[in-house]
């Protein structure tokens, strides 16, 4: 499995691999070798195998997940350090300090040597803990991603697999993530899934695009893919750099475009409803109305405030985690929350949900919170983790089971269903249990099921995190017109652009704290 003297790092040979239960194979007689020290980043659509490629070539498929794969011949590395998008599969132990010492003493390191290189991991990461020991439960998942990459590097790997290290973490810990790596892994073979490429597009020596359906369809140094295969990066959804600025001239020249269209729609008679209906930019698939600028205001803002808060506390048994001295969301609002990773982001929602211990005063729509169970009636609640909310056993039956115990019919569920799964383009995974989906294909499942019930208020923790850039502009796209039509929109997001080119407000919380500072006046 494993050639010593060979100058390939890794290599694998008309790779063809399926998942049990489907029809298609994943790869289709794929071909790829990766010299020692080489640098290779890997670009594709959600959900055209980047994730499962990267756990073949490690290693991981098939000795510890057994999925049915065939090759001619493959070569993985005796040593492999892995990083997966979700931190929480790859803990062993309770805390911080025991999670790197599991890794140290498997290397055989003296145990009086360990507290020091506890110490040395988490501070390559930006992690700082009294004696280097918290309880990872307690973590932020941004946080939780940190803690993994340390448990990586602590293993002194020969490849490093790295699967969207930095997609939970705020600008600065991606840039220190980055930065570390750069700086300890010069001579080291990286292979990176990774959307936000900014940060690693001068560290890369090659680029590797796969299609929606698993082919190498692009090979060769970045500045070269991103400028002669840019019409294929386009057509797949593929995140390239200045693909914002891209989509914001096309925005203004299909505003301008429809701006004279409308008008004279207008000069004849016809109403702006239908004439945007007439010119089709009312559902144009994954362009957003809005991509620069403050968005218009709802169709009809209401008096009375969605949330109203006031000396509200969200704690952590007897700790205070979020504190708001004054807030209020307005119909109509996206609100973008920022801040660093572990201030309190993810906290803040939970509190507005109730599901963690809460004091203070806090009504939705000018009545008191109530329970969880109420609040769910009123407010669409996306986990930070989408596999917190699957409860079925298919993509279908999750999106259903939404919908169940309303007043709705059947066949009403079943229509409301599919028309989110094609929303969220899922109608082709309806079968699929939501474990088997790709991290982007569980967080877009995890909204759908979310917005199925038509709540006018969204909490939302990340909904963009592991999606293609084309997923990520039809969500967005879906969110904005519900924000038009008066739904109000709570968000946290690392993504600059997003904040920058969708949110009506910003709230930063800092150290557990939303002042009064962030907070605007009403519309």
């Amino acid at each position: 499995m494993s050639g010593e003297g060979n100058s390939q790092a890794v290599s694998v040979t008309n790779l063809r691999c399926k998942f049990p239960g489907e029809k298609a194979l994943v790869f289709q007689g794929l071909s790829l070798s990766v010299r020692q020290g080489e640098k290779v980043l890997l670009l594709g659509p959600s959900g055209s195998g980047k994730s499962t490629l990267l756990q073949i070539l490690s290693g991981l498929i098939p000795r510890s997940v057994e999925i049915p794969m065939k090759c001619d011949d493959i070569q993985v590395p005796a040593k492999a350090g892995v990083v997966f998008q979700d931190p929480d599969t790859q803990f062993c132990m309770s805390f911080t300090d025991e999670e790197i010492a599991f890794v140290l003493e498997n290397r055989n390191f003296p145990r009086e040597e360990m507290p020091a290189l506890i110490e040395y991991y988490l501070k390559q990461v930006g992690l700082s803990f009294e004696q280097n020991r918290v309880l990872i439960q307690s973590m932020s998942q941004g946080m939780k991603q940190r803690l993994a990459i340390a448990s990586m590097l602590a293993m002194d790997p020969e490849v490093l697999f790295l699967d969207e290290p930095t997609a939970l973490l705020d600008d600065e810990g991606t840039s220190q993530v980055w930065d570390t790596v750069k700086r300890i892994a010069s001579d080291k073979t990286i292979i990176i899934v990774e959307h936000k490429i900014n940060e690693i597009v001068d560290m890369v020596d090659r680029i590797l695009v796969l299609s929606p359906e698993g082919k190498i369809v692009a090979d060769g140094p970045a500045q070269q893919v991103f400028t002669d295969e840019r019409g294929k990066l386009k057509a797949y959804g593929i995140w390239y750099p200045g693909i914002w600025e891209e989509r914001e001239q096309v925005a203004k020249e299909e505003e301008g475009s429809a701006s004279g269209e409308l008008q004279v729609c207008v000069d004849q008679g016809i109403s702006s409803l239908e004439a945007q209906q007439s010119s089709g930019l009312s559902d144009t698939p994954g362009i957003s109305p809005i991509l620069h600028g403050s968005p218009s205001s709802p169709v009809s803002p209401a008096d009375q405030p969605a949330l109203d808060l006031q000396q509200f506390t969200g704690w952590r048994g007897k700790t205070p985690f979020i504190q708001v001295e004054r807030a209020k969301v307005w119909y109509g609002d996206w609100i973008g929350i920022v801040g660093a990773n572990g201030a309190g982001k993810s906290s803040l929602l939970l509190s507005l949900m109730n599901i963690l211990k809460t004091t203070g005063h806090y009504e939705v729509d000018g009545q008191p919170s109530g329970k969880t169970e109420q609040l769910a009636d009123r407010i669409a609640f996306v986990f930070q983790n989408p596999e917190f909310q699957f409860v079925t056993n298919t993509v279908a039956e999750e999106v259903e089971f939404s919908l169940l115990g309303g007043r709705l019919t059947t066949e009403e569920r079943l229509v409301r269903t599919d028309h989110m799964l094609n929303q969220f383009g899922l109608i082709d995974l309806s079968e699929r249990h939501p474990y088997q989906l790709s991290m982007g294909q569980k967080r877009r499942l995890s909204v759908a099921s979310a917005l199925v019930r038509e709540q006018r208020i969204l909490l939302l923790d990340e909904p963009t995190f592991g999606q293609d850039a084309r997923n990520t502009f039809a969500m967005l796209a879906q969110l904005e017109q519900l924000r038009r039509e008066g739904t109000a929109i709570v968000m946290v997001t690392h993504d600059r652009e997003i904040v920058k080119r969708y949110c009506t407000r910003i709230w930063t919380v800092d150290e557990g704290r939303l002042s009064d500072a962030t907070v605007v006046s009403s519309p």
